[in-house]
């Protein structure tokens, strides 16, 4: 600021003086041109008469020195001049001097020379006999006049310079000492400019604000430090750009690192893939999650964007320890593929042994009694080997499996005409309702779906009851729905019907042959197609099954 004021009063200086030197030397001019002009004017009167008076003699003798005398007959003609022959000279009656002496009796003008360093004035006088009597003095130019006093110009330039940069340092100085040495942390205390007085309460309004607003940060940052301190998940709060604000006591010992970690970009203290895919995303204000490998386990991270007027302006990652569960979940996985694969093969061997006891190829008395019942265990079994396999091929994503435009109401109508003989064979009447509906989805897991519900509602049904079944094509979803007349569910089972190898009545169950997967099949499979469930049940009245699949190329 002082240079600037410095170099503004100095440039002022300057240009005060170069304009000033300017007006002085065109007035000292202009006086100096007027001055001659009027000595000129007296001059040519005496000329004038004199040449009236003895004629041509008058100037035998004359000693004109500085002035040059021209007389000029009525048509012109040069008849007498100081300086040269006035028989060489051309003629003058177009001069505007001589023109204006024949018209009016007194003509002026000036001229400059061929080089501009002289400029002649000239005064012409109408003589009485019509002639003209003209004198002219020879006067240097503006630009002769300044070059001959060059040395003084720049003699006092210098002073001027010298003396405007001694003062402007001065006074800049003396003008920014009082803003240097503002209180600004009591600024209603400062002795300095009254123009500064609206500023500095100003500043003062906005201190107060400040402070206050501190003291509140500060204890809500207390109180956030000590909340998650003690929390055994890790939580990280970033800005837009990556920076951490905060990390509590549970991610610093993950990360390997400790709160001084705070101003730093998250990146520098992890670079792993997984975990900079994830920031981009929340950047890009989308939710995400990401399952992540540390030295202590596996660990989910979850990155929620924060947003104010539709933009992000922080990012926090909550940090969930998964390692038991992705433990518990393999050792599931593994066991349910070895059992499968296990199994399957015997189970098919008794299968075929319970066949050729039921044809009588053993003694008669032990086979009816041990056929039917290998027969009817092997047989279950099969379908809970079966069951577990598309379970455990249903948990990898079932990538395998092609999606194709389906019309789920004619894949229900072929599982209603399938089971339609074992609903007769239980009493039960199963009927189709609704509109054919295309959605893009995977037949097979679709057919299942449809069919572990049907199943379900009529073995789970009573005498005499009923299932209805409904398709409906609605503008951004298909809906399917399985009402039956059956036991109905108990509220307290409600959120666990749809877990493997969960049963409400186990001795019922186990009579109907159930597996306790045909739920957790449809829930996996809904769950691939992005479909919603919805469960309603009233114990002795019966059970509505919904699921909802979003249309989609």
């Amino acid at each position: 600021m002082t240079k600037r004021i410095f170099r503004t009063i100095f440039i002022v200086a300057v240009g005060v003086f170069l304009a000033s030197a300017l007006l002085f030397m065109t007035v000292l001019y202009d006086y100096f041109s007027t001055v001659g002009q009027n000595q000129l004017r007296a001059q040519i009167d005496l000329a004038a008469q004199g040449v009236t008076n003895e004629g041509i003699e008058y100037f035998d003798g004359l000693e004109a020195h500085n002035y040059r005398i021209t007389w000029i007959g009525k048509d012109g003609s040069v008849l007498y001049d100081s300086v040269s022959n006035a028989n060489d000279m051309e003629n003058h009656f177009e001069r505007e001097e001589v023109k204006e002496a024949l018209a009016k009796g007194y003509g002026e003008s000036f001229r400059y020379s061929a080089t501009l360093t002289e400029r002649y004035l000239y005064s012409a006088k109408r003589l009485p006999d019509g002639t003209v009597i003209r004198l002219s003095i020879a006067q240097n130019s503006m630009l002769v006049l300044t070059f001959g006093m060059l040395q003084p110009i720049i003699i006092i330039f210098a002073m001027a310079i010298i003396l405007s940069a001694f003062l402007a340092s001065r006074l800049s100085k003396k003008i920014v000492k009082p803003l240097n040495e503002l209180n600004l942390d009591e600024p209603l205390e400062n002795d300095g400019y009254d123009e500064l007085s609206p500023l500095l309460r100003r500043i003062d309004t906005q201190q107060q604000q400040i402070r206050q607003q501190k003291e509140e940060l500060n204890h809500k940052q207390s109180e956030f430090e000590a909340v998650t301190s003690g929390m055994a998940e890790g939580i990280i709060l970033l800005n837009p750009k990556g920076t951490i604000l905060s990390i509590n006591r549970a991610a610093s010992k993950l990360f390997g690192t400790d709160s001084f970690v705070v101003g730093e970009d998250i990146l520098s203290v992890n670079r792993s893939l997984a975990l900079t895919e994830l920031l981009q995303k929340a950047e890009e204000g989308k939710h995400a999650e990401a399952v992540m490998t540390f030295d202590s386990g596996k660990y989910q991270l979850a990155a929620s964007p924060v947003t104010a007027n539709d933009e992000v302006i922080g990012i926090v990652v909550l940090i969930l320890d998964v390692t038991e569960k992705e433990k518990a979940e393999q050792m599931r996985r593994e066991f349910t593929a070895n059992v499968s694969h296990e199994l399957k093969t015997p189970l098919h061997t008794i299968s075929g042994y319970a066949e050729l006891l039921s044809n009588g190829m053993v003694k008669q008395e032990d086979i009816t009694a041990f056929s039917k019942r290998i027969y009817t265990e092997a047989g279950r079994m099969i379908c809970l080997v079966e069951d577990i396999i598309k379970l455990s091929h249903l948990d990898e994503g079932a990538e395998d499996m092609k999606q194709e435009n389906t019309d789920l109401f004619v894949l229900a109508d072929h599982v209603v005409t399938t089971l339609m003989p074992e609903a007769k064979k239980t009493g039960v009447a199963i009927e189709l309702h609704g509109e054919s509906a295309v959605l893009c989805g995977i037949p097979q897991l679709l057919e299942s779906i449809v069919y572990n519900l049907c199943d379900n509602a009529i073995k789970y049904n009573r005498k005499n009851g009923s299932v209805s079944v409904t398709v409906k094509n609605e503008e951004a979803s298909v809906v399917l729905s399985v009402v039956d007349t059956g036991i109905g569910i108990p509220e307290e089972h409600k959120e666990r019907i749809f877990e493997r190898f969960y049963r409400v009545d186990k001795s019922h169950s186990k009579e109907i042959g159930g597996t306790g997967l045909g739920l957790s099949i449809v829930k996996h499979a809904a769950r691939l197609h992005q479909a919603e469930i919805e469960l309603q049940s009233v114990v002795g009245k019966g059970t509505a099954v919904t699921v909802k699949f979003p249309k989609k190329s």
